[in-house]
């Protein structure tokens, strides 16, 4: 332990962390911008580059930047002096003159760290003026919009894509007043290796990576009156819309959500549950005829668009371990298109399919060529985050907090606990499991709940047994846990018959598209609690005993895993190149 002094108020702190960090145990608040934890990856961004956490040491002729600066015994700390505040306001103005100043029109006003900042420290016009980097925007992508111009150099980004996700896609370039974060060989997004996750999104301070917005073209469907526009919502969207109305994080705002939808114009208001339960009984039966008809094992989950796009990019050596499963969005699209026009007698011409993801890749997924009716037709028409939807309620001046509770629609509303828990992290393994083992045992499952398999950890394993079988399973989430694993299977050192992948660290409940947690995993833990309630308060909570998903199958589809099922619900996958 290391004693020291903080504004002259004494604490102990292990030896090797940080002046941030030792502070945050006497409850100072040092402001940061560059500065970046994440879950269990304690002080992932230290470059020290922003200097706005600069501090005096007793001592030490220059100020020293809190976040990178670690302690030692008898050090002497002043946080707030006179000439700590100015040096702060200093920083935060030269970063402001480099800086566009359309704040009313910009994506991430009233929720930008830069723009917070400059408010605490009063910040209200700026001395230095000079030359500004002129950069074009970017927009190649279906799912991320790049705008440098707006970018601080805080190297979040490149920190999140290539030390967590090891997608390698984002790092500076240039040198000097030019520097800028970019591409390999300056390639446009859509053209790179970005597997469109949204952790840079989710990091950035400012708005110089945001999602492509559809609020427009959402509002331009729910307003033709030639349009039939239905909606389907993910799991992890209920746990976290809340937090963008005051409501505590983890709040199930599941009623509230649907009553919104219905204000804003929807004609029919479905939970994508349903489709995650659909399936779960497609990946259980293709994972039991891998089993039964010696299949490649393991079979990899196939539910996030962002893991799929990493494996086309990283191991297409490997494409034929994910199951060939559609995701659960993609999965709705097509049944929705097919099955649901014919239920509800709507023209395949005259009906929109929106969703509401909390996830950016979703919305590349949506626009993939495969994924498209036998007609030709896109199975999703569009996309909106959480966030977009957020933003949408409030258009509309709905007081969210104040609604009442109503239902989904039927038939594609009824879903299981099963099909809540594809929002966390291990939720699609355990849900597949349940499911699994009734069909292979020819036995009822009597405990539902696998907790070994859920957390936020990167990686959790478990062996479960299923009759004589001991079935070994992973879990993981964040794209360099993935990279780990994958590694270890092409090597043959990992014995694993299933592995669920999530691009993003924690799960859909950490999605690129939820309200920002600037890394407070706490709101994480909360989101994911939610969705275990919600699980539990399910009077059904296995995928093959909704009898909705029944009525499907003997009404449309016939068996799981049945030519029509393969036809509709099942898909291919590209060998991309590595840039």
């Amino acid at each position: 332990m290391v004693s020291l002094t903080i504004n002259n108020m004494p604490v102990q702190v292990e030896d090797g962390v940080t002046i941030l960090e030792a502070a945050r145990k006497l409850n100072i608040d040092i402001p940061t911008l560059c500065h970046l934890e994440l879950h269990d990856l304690k002080m992932v961004n230290q470059v020290a580059s922003c200097r706005v956490c600069v501090v005096e040491v007793k001592g030490r002729r220059n100020l020293a930047p809190a976040c990178a600066t670690q302690v030692f015994e008898g050090m002497e700390v002043l946080t707030h002096t006179p000439t700590v505040i100015k040096a702060r306001r200093m920083v935060v103005e030269l970063i402001l003159s480099n800086h566009p100043k359309n704040c009313l029109m910009c994506n991430k006003s009233t929720d930008c760290e830069l723009q917070n900042l400059a408010a605490s420290l009063g910040i209200f016009e700026i001395e230095y003026v000079g030359q500004m980097s002129q950069h074009k925007p970017e927009q190649s992508s279906r799912a991320i919009s790049r705008d440098m111009n707006k970018c601080v150099l805080c190297r979040r980004c490149e920190t999140m894509c290539s030390k967590v996700q090891t997608v390698n896609v984002l790092s500076a370039m240039e040198r000097g007043f030019d520097t800028v974060m970019g591409t390999a060989f300056n390639l446009p997004m859509a053209d790179s290796t970005c597997v469109n996750c949204g952790q840079c999104v989710a990091v950035c301070p400012t708005a110089a990576l945001t999602e492509v917005n559809n609020i427009s073209k959402a509002w331009d469907y729910l307003a033709d009156d030639g349009k039939i526009v239905i909606v389907q919502t993910a799991p992890a969207v209920r746990a976290a819309l809340g937090e963008a109305f005051g409501l505590p994080p983890g709040t199930n705002v599941t009623g509230k959500m649907v009553t919104a939808l219905r204000m804003l114009g929807f004609n029919k208001v479905f939970d994508t549950d349903f489709a995650a339960d659909l399936t779960i009984m497609e990946e259980a039966a293709e994972l039991v005829h891998r089993i039964k008809h010696g299949g490649t094992i393991p079979m990899l989950t196939s539910c996030c668009p962002g893991w799929v796009k990493f494996i086309e990019h990283q191991f297409n050596d490997m494409l034929d371990i994910p199951s060939s499963c559609k995701s659960p969005q993609q999965m709705f699209g097509a049944i929705a298109k097919t099955y649901l026009t014919q239920k509800l007698n709507i023209p395949l011409e005259k009906m929109v399919l929106i969703s509401v993801m909390p996830c950016l890749a979703k919305k590349y997924e949506a626009s993939r060529e495969e994924h498209k009716t036998p007609e030709g037709v896109q199975e999703v028409d569009l996309v909106i985050t959480t966030r977009e939807l957020a933003k949408m309620i409030k258009e509309a001046g709905i007081n969210f907090a104040s609604l009442a509770e109503s239902d989904f629609d039927d038939p594609m509303g009824a879903s299981t606990g099963a099909g809540v828990i594809f929002g966390a992290s291990g939720g699609v393994l355990e849900a597949a499991l349940r499911t699994a083992y009734e069909w292979i045992t020819g036995q009822k499952l009597e405990k539902v709940d696998f907790t070994s398999l859920r957390g936020l950890d990167g990686i959790k394993e478990a062996t479960v047994k299923i009759g004589d079988m001991d079935v070994n399973v992973a879990a993981a989430s964040g794209l360099g846990n993935a990279r780990h694993l994958l590694e270890c299977v092409r090597a043959g050192e990992c014995n694993y018959h299933v592995i669920e992948i999530m691009a993003c660290p924690g799960g859909c409940i950490d999605g690129g598209g939820q309200p920002y947690h600037h890394g407070n995993i706490g709101i994480l833990q909360k989101r994911t609690n939610a969705l275990y309630q919600a699980d539990r308060d399910k009077p059904v909570r296995k995928s093959h005993e909704n009898p909705y998903i029944q009525q499907l199958y003997q009404e449309f589809l016939g068996e799981p895993y049945s030519e029509k099922a393969k036809e509709l619900l099942h898909t291919t996958y590209t060998k991309r190149e590595l840039m």
